[in-house]
């Protein structure tokens, strides 16, 4: 079985949290009972987290020589100057060695779900969209990479892994695929 789970800002990508207080975890959405997520999203990051009960499927999404690339839009501090996304796609030094290049563009602002708490707005501060995809996963990777170019991230939306898309599910909505 494999599942899109469109996952909510703050919520962990987990289903216990022994943490005081707990924060919100996976077992709230009403999953079926023995899947476990195929890779991770931090808990300030939103968008597409599959789902599976199966080891050699959770393990053929998440490889990355198994080449599912993964897809972001990323609002980030700052307007993105050519020089910048060339960094971004050329791959980026960053303090665990140089990422794999990325594909990255700007974007118009997506037509997205508003966030809990939202984005905190600076009239003086300019910001900007990206799409960036990549072909592994790091840790907080898209935010380290925005960040050692000069473009800090504000918000992360996970839209896609591989063929998978999160289009159609609102925060907390999943569907088996």
């Amino acid at each position: 079985m494999l599942i899109a789970f469109n996952k909510p800002f703050g919520v962990l990508c987990q289903f216990t949290d022994r943490s005081q207080p707990p924060r919100p975890t996976l077992a709230g959405f009403g999953l079926p009972p023995q899947v476990y997520a195929a890779g991770r999203l931090d808990h300030d990051s939103e968008g597409l987290l599959l789902l599976t009960d199966d080891g050699g499927l959770a393990h053929r999404l998440t490889d990355p020589r198994h080449k599912q690339s993964k897809t972001y839009w990323v609002q980030v501090e700052g307007e993105p100057s050519e020089q910048q996304l060339r960094a971004l796609r050329e791959g980026v030094e960053l303090n665990d060695g140089r990422t794999r290049p990325a594909q990255a563009m700007r974007i118009d602002t997506p037509a997205l779900w508003p966030r809990d708490p939202p984005v905190r707005f600076r009239k003086t501060v300019p910001d900007a969209w990206l799409e960036l995809s990549i072909g592994e996963g790091r840790n907080r990777q898209v935010r380290r990479m925005t960040a050692a170019v000069g473009l800090p991230t504000l918000r992360l939306v996970r839209v896609a892994i591989g063929e998978h898309r999160v289009d159609g599910l609102a925060p907390g909505e999943w569907r088996v695929v």
